[in-house]
C-alpha cells in the first residue's frame, strides 16, 4: 500500500507540471470564462505544490543549508514573476503591488511561518531549539533589506511621495543583491555549520537520515519538472490575475489585499515544508526556510521591479505607511528577542502568530 501511494504521488507530481504548461499554451492571451478560470486555478495550485515537491527532492539531494536555499529561491522566482506580470497589466493601480507583496511576504514568513514552526516544534518536543548565530545573521539581513527598500522611500525627498528617485532605486537594488549574495556565501561556504539543525545538547546535525537520498538522475528529473512547474505557475497566474483583482474589488477590500493573496499563494507550500521540518525537530531548517524566503523576496524582487520599471509605465511606490512601519519594527524587535536564547517555547510562537493576525486584520481593515 505504501509503495502504491508513493507511486501515485510520483505520477501526480510528474503529470501536473506538464499539464500546467499544456493548459498555458491553450489559454495564453485569452479572456477566460468562469469555468475555465476554476480549472486553471486548480491546476495552478497543483503546479505550485508540484514545484515545491521537486524543489524538496533537489534540496534533499544537495543537503542543508543548500536545500532551504533552493526552495526559497524557487518560491521567490514565482513571486517575482507574478509581481512583474501583474504590474505589466495593471498600470497606475499596480504601483504599490511590489511593496504590498514584498511586505506581505515578510510578515507571512517572519511571523506566520516562524510562529507556526516554533509553536509546532515546542509543543511536540518541549522546546524548539535552533542556532542563534545563523538565525540572528539571517534576521539582521532581513531587517536591513526591509528598512533600505521599504522604509527609507517614505522619508526621501528627491521625489514626491513614498518613491525612490532613479539613482536611489538603483542603489537599493544593488544593495539588495550585494547583501543577499553575502548572506548566501556565508550560509553555504564560510559558516555553513551555523545554519544546520542542532540537537538539544547544541551539537550540529550534519546528516539527515529521515529518508533515502535521491539519486543524481532523480534529482535532475526534478530540476526539469521544477522548471516546467515554475513556467506553468507564472503563466497561469497571469491568466487568473484579473479574477483575483476583480474578486478583491467586488468584496470591497483594499487593493493591497491582492499582494497578500499573491504572497499567501506562493508561500503556502513552503509553509507546509517548514512545518514538516518543525515536526521532525529540525526547527533550524524551518527558520532557514522562513527567513531565507523573506530575504530572497526582498533581495530578488526589488532588483527585478527596478529593472522592470525601465519599461513599465506608472509610478513605483515602495515606501510603507506608518501602520506597517510600526508592525515591521515590532516584528524585528520580537524576532530579535526570540532568536537570542537559541530556544523557544509556545509563548514565542504565539506572540509571532498574534503579530501575523494583526497584520491580516489591518490589511482587510486599514
Amino acid at each position: 500500500m505504501v509503495a502504491r501511494l508513493r507511486s501515485l504521488t510520483n505520477r501526480w507530481t510528474f503529470l501536473v507540471p506538464v499539464l500546467a504548461v499544456i493548459l498555458l499554451i491553450f489559454t495564453w492571451g485569452r479572456d477566460l470564462p468562469g469555468p475555465v478560470v476554476a480549472v486553471v486555478t486548480a491546476v495552478l495550485a497543483g503546479a505550485v505544490l508540484a514545484a515545491v515537491h521537486h524543489a524538496e527532492v533537489v534540496a534533499h539531494r544537495v543537503g542543508e543549508p543548500f536545500g532551504s536555499l533552493v526552495l526559497a529561491v524557487a518560491v521567490t522566482i514565482i513571486e517575482v514573476a507574478l509581481i512583474v506580470t501583474l504590474m505589466a497589466d495593471g498600470g497606475d493601480k499596480s504601483s504599490t503591488l511590489a511593496r504590498d507583496t514584498v511586505f506581505a511576504a515578510v510578515m507571512i514568513t517572519c511571523n506566520g511561518v516562524v510562529g507556526l514552526s516554533l509553536l509546532v516544534g515546542s509543543l511536540r518536543h518541549g522546546t524548539a531549539v535552533f542556532n542563534p548565530e545563523g538565525t540572528g545573521a539571517a534576521l539582521a539581513t532581513v531587517a536591513t533589506l526591509a528598512t533600505l527598500s521599504l522604509v527609507l522611500p517614505t522619508f526621501t525627498t528627491s521625489k514626491p511621495g513614498p518613491e525612490f528617485s532613479g539613482v536611489q532605486l538603483t542603489f537599493a537594488a544593488l544593495s539588495s543583491l550585494v547583501l543577499y549574495g553575502l548572506f548566501v556565501t556565508t550560509q553555504t561556504v564560510r559558516h555553513r555549520d551555523y545554519f544546520l539543525p542542532i540537537t538539544r545538547q547544541g551539537e550540529v546535525i550534519s546528516q539527515d537520515d529521515h529518508a533515502d537520498v535521491p539519486s543524481t538522475r532523480t534529482a535532475w528529473i526534478s530540476v526539469a519538472l521544477l522548471g516546467l512547474a515554475l513556467v506553468g505557475v507564472v503563466g497561469l497566474a497571469k491568466g487568473v490575475s484579473p479574477t483575483i483583482e476583480s474578486g478583491v474589488a467586488a468584496a470591497g477590500l483594499p487593493h493591497a489585499v491582492v499582494g497578500v493573496v499573491i504572497a499567501l499563494l506562493v508561500l503556502l507550500p513552503e509553509t507546509i515544508a517548514a512545518l514538516r521540518s518543525a515536526r521532525r525537530d529540525r526547527v533550524q531548517t524551518s527558520l532557514n526556510l522562513a527567513l531565507g524566503s523573506a530575504m530572497a523576496s526582498i533581495g530578488l524582487t526589488i532588483p527585478a521591479v527596478a529593472l522592470a520599471s525601465v519599461w513599465l509605465s506608472g509610478p513605483l511606490v515602495l515606501g510603507l505607511g506608518a501602520t506597517h512601519m510600526v508592525l515591521l519594527a515590532l516584528t524585528v524587535v520580537v524576532a530579535s528577542l526570540t532568536v537570542v536564547p537559541g530556544r523557544a517555547t509556545p509563548l514565542q510562537g504565539g506572540v509571532h502568530l498574534v503579530l501575523f493576525a494583526a497584520y491580516l486584520e489591518l490589511a482587510v481593515n486599514p
